[in-house]
């Protein structure tokens, strides 16, 4: 007769994945590979993955008609159609054809009044880049697709293609050596006879193991035998980096597993207090997780869930990504068509307590819109739109413990906003930012609102020449802190080479410009310098063409979309312009007192005055971080 297990403890389910999870924490190390980017779906990406090339690679067609050059087509009108020469005042474009200098409009086919084959009439003026996606668009080159410790979905897969990756690093799958065993059970398609049991839990395992991101290798079951299961555990050891043994946990005569567990290394708990689920092992042997499971169908996934997932988590960094209906504050108005029902990307955050969703882009052809998100909100169709403030219906897919644990930054762009954000998941996991780009004085306003965690922002306040501070007095009442973030060096990007000849502000009358959205700061910059000028806007061709960050508008110049732009020296650098300094900003973080005490809020300062980031900000070039991470309290 065997003898029974009488080591069968009761430690708390929290206790024991920490005794585990601890023991294990320097003895699992994450190994990496290098695969076909199709091959990638489901992996978890080792570093930050950047575009090589944009994405639409030039000036593209967003309709089918005619290219124009817009200034030609002034004075049209139903009264007095105009004329207009093929080849001479336009060409025929399909839907993605090349937009080319100096045609820089599309006229949708149907607005076009044919006369014969050479000529056409128009009956409106087209206004510069109407229907035209600007190189860029979507990607553009340098900048970050994916973060790193992503799981990568299909809709990566495409983007990652779209910006020139083949090949992405990633984590090495964990190869988990699955037994089942016991006397009792047999393999499914056999004929069963009394006693006997069809054996499930593995192949339930190898899914879940799959699932969680690793590579299940089943073993057909074994009797109970001590020797046997021994020699097959001590074996898969030498080539697997993880165990799973199911069966044979408990009290039984028959149970041999924790001694053989014992044997072979050191049982950490054997018995936890869930029910059911009671008789789980835990183990360390040749520094490799061992666990053994219970029997029942039921035990077997509830131990699986609780133990072996955040294993094997720590090997691959999965967190997993769930799907949830929740209500949000929206953070922007949103208009919509009463036409169709729309799905609006948004990126989702919860700031004192409540889930506030803020729109991304919702153009057909914005596929980075689609990483970026954490999940849909859904205007019904009869609704003309949502405004601000108002909750919304949002289906999530990304889950809400990672959101509840995620910084929400609303406010002006910069590239390290992407830099700080993945060493955040790198160095704090299970910590994210979430970076939504509106501008300054937007950002401001959503923080009013209680819709974000911080603004960055860049304000220069015309009266007094400070950057900033001055907002902040003017807009809040409550106690405000300015965290210093950078100097950066603003100017004028321009043409390799600079053929326009432009020296400052007052060259741009007759130059092809874009500009940033009103209430950027390099708009306010922008205006400023120009009201110093004297010049009137009007003279700008481009003044009201709006350009979202920095690196887009440098990709338009680049493209030769246009001659020049307002914008940062790193966005210059990453695109290989020209840059006219202007003049230096301070590039800073609005956050509310009661924000700075949040975990999430302190593994961003702790980036911020890093020298991994520093490093990384001197090799973009353009920065100075003398005071970063440095706070002002600001009082009325």
């Amino acid at each position: 007769m065997g003898k029974r297990n009488l080591y069968l403890n009761n430690t708390p389910v929290e206790e024991a994945r920490i005794i585990y999870e601890n023991a294990l924490k320097n003895r699992i190390k994450m190994d990496y590979e290098e695969i076909p980017t199709e091959a990638s779906l489901g992996r978890i990406t080792k570093e930050a993955v950047f575009a090589l090339c944009s994405s639409p690679l030039f000036n593209a067609a967003a309709m089918d008609g005619i290219a124009v050059i817009a200034e030609r087509t002034k004075g049209a009108s139903d009264r007095e159609p105009l004329e207009l020469k093929k080849q001479e005042d336009f060409i025929i474009v399909d839907t993605g054809d090349p937009v080319r200098y100096p045609y820089d409009a599309v006229i949708m086919a149907e607005d076009v009044i044919e006369m014969d084959d050479s000529s056409i009439k128009i009956l409106e003026a087209a206004v510069p880049w109407q229907h035209i996606r600007p190189v860029g668009e979507d990607i553009v080159a340098g900048e970050m697709l994916l973060a790193s410790m992503h799981k990568i979905r299909p809709i990566d897969i495409g983007v990652l293609f779209s910006g020139g990756i083949t090949n992405v690093k990633v984590v090495k799958q964990p190869k988990v050596a699955i037994f089942p065993t016991g006397t009792e059970i047999i393999e499914p398609g056999e004929a069963p006879k009394e006693g006997d049991i069809i054996e499930s839990n593995s192949r339930m395992f190898e899914a879940m193991v799959a699932s969680y991101g690793g590579i299940a290798e089943r073993f057909s079951p074994i009797e109970d035998d001590y020797d046997k299961i021994k020699n097959a555990v001590s074996g898969a050891l030498d080539y697997c980096d993880m165990v799973i043994v199911n069966a044979g946990s408990s009290a039984g005569t028959e149970d041999y597993t924790v001694h053989v567990l014992r044997e072979l290394g050191e049982v950490l708990v054997h018995g936890v207090a869930i029910k059911p689920g009671k008789p789980v092992i835990l183990a360390v042997i040749k520094n490799k997780p061992v666990i053994g499971l219970p029997g029942y169908p039921v035990s077997a996934y509830i131990g699986f869930e609780t133990f072996v997932k955040p294993i094997l988590a720590m090997f691959t960094g999965e967190h997993g990504y769930e799907s949830n209906k929740v209500k949000a504050v929206l953070s922007k108005r949103l208009v919509s068509s009463l036409k169709h029902k729309e799905y609006v990307r948004v990126k989702v955050g919860e700031v004192d307590g409540r889930l506030v969703a803020s729109p991304l882009s919702r153009g057909a052809g914005a596929a980075m819109s689609l990483v970026r998100a954490d999940g849909f909100c859904v205007i019904d169709q009869n609704c003309e739109g949502i405004e601000a403030g108002e909750a919304v219906n949002v289906e999530l897919y990304r889950s809400l413990s990672e959101i509840r644990h995620t910084l929400v930054s609303i406010g002006s762009h910069d590239l390290i906003l992407d830099l700080i954000g993945d060493l955040m998941s790198i160095h704090n996991p299970g910590i994210y930012m979430s970076s939504t780009h509106v501008g300054s004085m937007a950002g401001l306003m959503a923080l009013r609102r209680g819709e974000a965690h911080m603004v960055p922002v860049h304000l220069l306040d015309e009266e007094s020449g400070v950057y900033n501070i001055p907002y902040l007095l003017r807009l809040f009442k409550e106690p405000m802190a300015l965290v210093k973030g950078v100097k950066r060096i603003q100017g004028l990007m321009l043409q390799k080479g600079n053929p326009c000849m432009i020296k400052g502000i007052e060259d741009l009358a007759g130059c092809r410009y874009v500009n940033r959205q009103r209430g950027a700061g390099t708009r306010v910059l922008f205006d400023y310098r120009l009201k110093l000028s004297g010049m009137d806007a009007s003279l700008i061709s481009g003044y009201e063409r709006e350009a979202a960050t920095h690196m887009a508008a440098a990709a338009l110049v680049a493209s030769n979309s246009a001659d020049a732009a307002l914008g940062i020296y790193a966005a210059a650098n990453a695109m290989g312009l020209e840059f006219l300094p202007i003049g230096e900003e301070e590039y800073d973080f609005a956050v509310p007192v009661e924000y700075l005490d949040l975990p999430e809020m302190q593994s961003f300062l702790q980036v911020l005055k890093s020298k991994e980031l520093h490093h990384r900000m001197d090799e973009i070039g353009g920065y100075q971080y003398d005071m970063a991470g440095e706070i002002i309290f600001i009082h009325q």
